[in-house]
């Protein structure tokens, strides 16, 4: 029997890595004959990077950047072990877990340090890009990422705006000629699951703006100030933000990735588990297991155990779901080649008693299911 183990991370618990180990430790305690691939994966938010190095046998570059208030921070990017493409998580120096709560300001948070990671890459060679943008803190409309790569960004008088989305109101052009000639020879994929537009009432200031700190007033102000980035940006590239499906995605960081850098927008689960390998590890494979912390209606809408799953089905490989918690709505994943879904839950506990507990319940867990999976399988063990 082989089985592919390709969780996605347990936030707070465990990294998509931890949690794929765990699942291998409990199918070994069945049978150590079992043949297991770990192809850990994420959907291009927190943790993309190290689950994709960790997959492709790849290695981290560690720098300091810009952070999401100017401070200097330290940021990591991926390199695949094709040493040819550059894994990105924006959110690495523009995070929202960077700072405090009471230090959300999204009149004042930057992307500048994205362009910084994105600049880094370049200058050691590398031309083909994923840039994961889950978990933001900024609402700049991707601004500082540009100026980053050489992007003058100025007011009616010729004057340099401030960074971070209050900068924008100023905004009135947008110089390109010093603009990182490296551009044009790089190929950029999004891999994000927001289908927000840049502005409007779905757009990436109502939408978003409030976790980021901003209240009413401000939502309104920071829409109109992308409003007029948008234009700007039209009037200088020929691309259309407005309206664009994707580009309010952290906080118009998408926008700027389309309509500047070319960038095309995938969604995050494919990305990753092309990236990683699935298709091809999953040949030969009798059953898939994946793994999130909530798995629910909201499971279906592109998370990573919907990519597994999809791309088990194409093999006709059904696939096992192991999740912290299930909520409901999971009967529309059957549709999918899922095969059940189980809480790694074994009894009633606390949160803190769950998270502490974690790995061990995983391999519990994941134990059960391959008792019961081999009491109905013809294939030898």
């Amino acid at each position: 029997m082989k089985i592919v183990i390709a969780p996605d991370s347990f936030k707070g618990s465990m990294t998509a890595v931890q949690a794929a180990e765990a699942i291998k430790r409990g199918v070994n305690r069945v049978s150590d004959k079992i043949e297991t691939v770990l192809v850990p994966c994420a959907d291009g938010g927190e943790g993309t990077v190290a689950t994709l190095v960790a997959a492709t046998n790849g290695k981290t570059k560690i720098i300091r950047v810009t952070g999401p208030l100017g401070e200097s921070v330290e940021a990591a990017y991926g390199l695949l072990h094709d040493n040819q493409t550059c894994v990105i998580e924006m959110a690495a120096a523009s995070g929202i877990d960077l700072l405090l709560r009471e230090e959300l300001d999204p009149f004042k948070t930057t992307t500048y340090g994205v362009g910084e990671l994105i600049k880094a890459a370049l200058d050691e060679g590398l031309r083909s890009f994923i840039i994961a943008i889950g978990g933001s803190a900024t609402n700049d409309g991707g601004a500082g990422m540009l100026e980053a790569l050489g992007a003058k960004i100025t007011d009616s008088q010729g004057k340099i705006v401030s960074r971070g989305g209050g900068g924008l109101a100023d905004v009135a052009n947008v110089d390109l000629s010093s603009f990182d000639s490296r551009i044009e020879e790089s190929q950029f994929i999004i891999a994000s699951d927001v289908q927000n537009p840049f502005v409007g009432p779905n757009g990436a200031s109502h939408v978003f703006g409030p976790q980021k700190g901003a209240g009413e007033a401000d939502v309104r102000e920071l829409d109109a100030n992308l409003t007029k980035w948008a234009d700007v940006t039209e009037k200088e590239t020929g691309f259309r933000l407005h309206e664009a499906v994707g580009a309010g995605a952290a906080g118009g960081l998408g926008g700027a990735l389309l309509a500047y850098l070319h960038a095309e927008m995938q969604q995050g689960a494919e990305v990753i588990t092309n990236a990683a390998g699935l298709h091809e590890a999953l040949h030969g494979a009798d059953i898939a297991i994946a793994g999130e912390g909530q798995v629910d209606f909201q499971t279906a809408y592109g998370k990573t155990p919907m990519g597994i799953a999809k791309a088990a089905q194409k093999q006709q490989i059904p696939t096992i779901i192991i999740a912290g918690s299930v909520g409901k709505g999971i009967d529309t994943l059957y549709e999918y080649g899922v095969q059940s879904v189980h809480s790694m839950i074994n009894g009633p506990m606390t949160l803190d008693e769950a998270i502490e507990d974690a790995e061990e319940l995983m391999e519990d867990c994941a134990e059960q299911i391959i008792r019961t999976a081999l009491t109905f399988s013809s294939t030898p063990s």
